[in-house]
């Protein structure tokens, strides 16, 4: 049995969106929830507005609940309020990824079988393909764009602007909706094929909230910064979900600029922010344009979490880091609270009352502390997981063999019940016997001054098994030195682990919500291996 935090509430898994935001009306009034560009949103605001919202959907669109509503768009308050207004009516949101097009956003498009899409302008020509020949959408409700404003018709379909159902009247549509209803249909990113809608409760976006704040300690007088894609489970479930329960202000930005990132946290006044996947190496690289004497960031989120060396430039600005293991399938697995002792850093924290954690081997088998295998989850708690993936049974049920659900990464307890997270299985590098973590090797690798990120793939072997290559992305004015990379890995990692191959890019491929799209690197290599700089032809070797 894992170690888990003590603390226990479940009320508030058994409400549902529109009855938060009724409560929090009442309870926070005027006070700030939306702070984007300049412009700030009430609390009483957001229930209004969401009532309205619903109601020009209702009477607009024709949606009614259990509907399935697409949302195209990028980060702006037409996100949250769709959002808002759709879980008045109990009809079910479907954020698609705003760099999908062509046959990936036809696909999204038809298999969430969406009636109604909320698109922003710029981005309307993308569906305009499908949209012409789809029996299923019959309307379409456009939002401005900056740079844009609004759309000329592309589509035979009725177009709506959205500033319409702004104004339909904000009386609470008389809907009953259960905690037990479907808020969401999130898509995974489909690297392993195709893209599943997660159809996720909400009782399981609100839970996710929920131990957030309880865990990490977040208050009304808190500022929750994010510049993640609010089409992301991050930003959506675990920024906005936190601060909306517990009467913060979360303040969003447009999208992720490392040479904003410090100014917008200064500007905004954010007590708390998140970093996924590369962005803690990259932000921390431009540590030199913040101004320390007016930042207010108590607690930083990292995913994965931070080894107690490479969060020491956090933790020197008395920041505090965080961590967790998540799924959009799933919850707050594990959480790494604020306070947690230094010895643990680097763990994804321990289990949450809601939950329970295991680590197994290839046959289901338990494994014991310390052993690396595959991390399964099962709740504790009805309605904090999904509900299955949408109108792909065989899909779900592969995933809960021996009644857990598999997550396809790897990682290992240790004998106080703290997750440590490895790698993804099918990024794992196996070499001269040894398995070798490419989010360890990516992490050493990255601290060379010279580098801003990098990115490990196994490539093919002559013996076998595999080799190792690094993709980097250099500092500007930077210049890299592949020997001088050679000899820091030399001293920093086992020889195993010190790659073969390295290649420089401009940048790496990467999703909207900032991980690393590593089959594009591996099919690159593997049409491209004359091309790469390779240590064993160069003639160096390592020490073991």
């Amino acid at each position: 049995m894992v170690g888990v935090h003590t603390n226990a509430p479940y009320g508030v898994v058994r409400s549902t969106l529109g009855e938060v935001l009724v409560r929090n009306a009442a309870a926070f009034g005027e006070k700030t929830l939306l702070s984007f560009e300049g412009k700030s949103y009430s609390y009483a605001f957001a229930d209004r507005q969401a009532s309205r919202i619903a109601n020009g959907l209702r009477d607009e669109a024709k949606v009614k609940k259990g509907d399935h509503v697409g949302l195209l768009l990028g980060n702006c308050p037409e996100f949250l309020w769709s959002v808002f207004g759709l879980g008045k009516l109990g009809a079910v949101a479907v954020p698609f990824n705003t760099a999908a097009k062509g046959e990936l956003l036809g696909y999204l498009l038809g298999h969430s079988r969406v009636s109604v899409l909320i698109v922003e302008a710029e981005l309307l020509p993308r569906a305009e393909a499908y949209l012409l020949k789809s029996k299923a959408i019959h309307t379409v409700i456009v939002v401005p764009s900056p740079a844009r404003g609004d759309a000329a018709a592309v589509t035979e379909l009725p177009i709506i602007p959205f500033a319409a159902l702004e104004e339909s009247p904000d009386t609470p549509p008389a809907v009953e909706v259960s905690h037990r209803d479907p808020m969401f249909l999130m898509y995974t990113s489909g690297t392993t094929g195709p893209s599943k809608g997660v159809i996720a409760p909400h009782s399981q976006g609100l839970s996710v909230g929920d131990q957030l704040v309880n865990v990490y300690g977040y208050t009304s007088a808190d500022i929750l910064y994010t510049c993640l894609p609010l089409f992301h489970g991050n930003a959506l479930w675990y920024s906005m979900m936190p601060a909306f329960l517990c009467g913060a202000t979360l303040v969003v930005s447009r999208r992720f600029s490392a040479s904003r990132f410090w100014q917008e946290v200064v500007d905004s006044g954010a007590t708390q922010a998140n970093a996924l996947g590369a962005m803690a190496n990259i932000v921390m690289k431009e540590l030199g344009q913040l101004d320390r004497s007016r930042l207010k960031l108590r607690q930083c989120m990292v995913v994965p979490a931070l080894d107690y060396e490479a969060g020491k430039p956090f933790r020197d600005m008395g920041i505090k880091l965080t961590s967790l293991f998540a799924q959009t399938e799933t919850f707050a697995v594990t959480l790494h609270g604020p306070d947690e002792p230094a010895e643990k850093a680097g763990s994804a924290g321990r289990g949450h009352p809601y939950t329970e954690v295991a680590i197994l081997d290839d046959e289901d088998g338990f494994l014991p502390p310390g052993e690396v295998g595959e991390i399964a989850v099962r709740p504790r708690a009805p309605g904090i997981m999904m509900q299955g993936y949408f109108e792909m049974p065989v899909e779900t049920l592969g995933t809960m063999s021996s009644l857990w659900f598999h997550t396809g990464d790897r990682g290992y307890l240790d004998k106080d019940g703290y997750l440590y997270f490895v790698d993804r299985k099918k990024d794992a590098i196996r070499r001269r016997g040894e398995n070798i973590s490419a989010y360890e090797l990516e992490m050493i690798i990255s601290r060379h001054p010279a580098l801003r990120e990098a990115a490990a793939v196994a490539v093919s072997s002559e013996l076998g098994e595999d080799d190792v290559l690094v993709c980097l992305v250099a500092n500007p004015d930077a210049k890299v030195d592949f020997a001088e990379i050679i000899a820091f890995c030399d001293a920093n990692m086992p020889y195993f682990m010190v790659p073969r191959y390295l290649h420089v890019l401009d940048e790496l491929p990467k999703t909207a919500s900032e991980k690393i799209e590593k089959y594009k690197l591996r099919q690159w290599a593997s049409e491209n291996m004359g091309k790469l700089w390779d240590r064993e032809m160069a003639g160096i070797k390592v020490t073991r």
